[in-house]
């Protein structure tokens, strides 16, 4: 289930892409849907990647290809489909991209992680945290982290967010997830294998890239989730 805003947003490319042959800017997006700045934007886009309705291409600006449409797009109106978190346009928010669903599960929240500068890994679990069952793969192992810092902003990943991190000790080049390093820092970052070492990327021009040995690197999970609360 998508969110109004995703609707909106996925509507918007589509149109564009199919009048100018290219998606619009994340300034004419967030102008279109009345946003106050553009990490909204971000969030909306890597929502819809996460979901399989766009994909991004690299090193193509303004480069989004519309992989599926929602029954909602082919009907008049949204009003069947979508889950906006409140009744009343101007009422609170308490979650954001989280749909109420029957099949919402308990997943446990297991400490704090880096979005910055790595920190020393938290493996206490402290809390639990409802997850719509859509989010989570079936046999598969899931736990949530709160993010500290601000090194993957611009995939719309803020500090104080919850990540949904599905555990797996693999990885591909572009996922996003939580890497152990020299077997006692734990840090949220997007992952590449580059020139026979792994690079750690942020999403924040003011972190770099880390480049370390494939024997300092332990994956522990993928992102496949994230909650925001007001």
């Amino acid at each position: 289930m998508l969110t109004r805003k995703q609707i909106e947003l996925l509507k918007l490319i589509q149109t564009r892409m199919d009048r100018d042959g290219v998606a619009p800017s994340f300034d004419e997006m967030k102008d279109a849907l009345d946003l106050r700045s553009k990490s909204g934007i971000h969030r909306l886009i890597t929502a819809l990647e996460e979901r399989g309705f766009i994909r991004r291409l690299a090193h193509r600006a303004r480069a989004i290809e519309v992989l599926k449409l929602p029954d909602v797009l082919t009907k008049s109106g949204f009003e069947a489909r979508v889950i906006d978190g409140g009744a009343a346009p101007k009422a609170p928010k308490p979650k954001i991209g989280l749909p109420v669903e029957a099949s919402a599960l308990s997943v446990p929240v297991m400490g704090r992680i880096a979005a910055g500068t790595p920190i020393e890994a938290i493996s206490e679990r402290v809390s639990d945290i409802a997850v719509p069952g859509s989010m989570l793969k079936s046999n598969s192992t899931h736990y949530a982290l709160e993010v500290q810092g601000d090194s993957m902003i611009d995939l719309g990943i803020n500090d104080g967010d919850i990540v949904v991190i599905r555990e797996q000790t693999s990885a591909d080049n572009g996922d996003i997830v939580v890497a152990l390093v020299d077997g006692h820092e734990a840090t949220l970052k997007r992952f590449r294998r580059q020139n026979g070492m792994i690079a750690l990327e942020a999403a924040n021009p003011a972190y770099e890239t880390r480049l370390l040995r494939d024997d300092q690197v332990e994956v522990q999970g993928r992102l496949v989730g994230l909650i925001r609360s007001y």
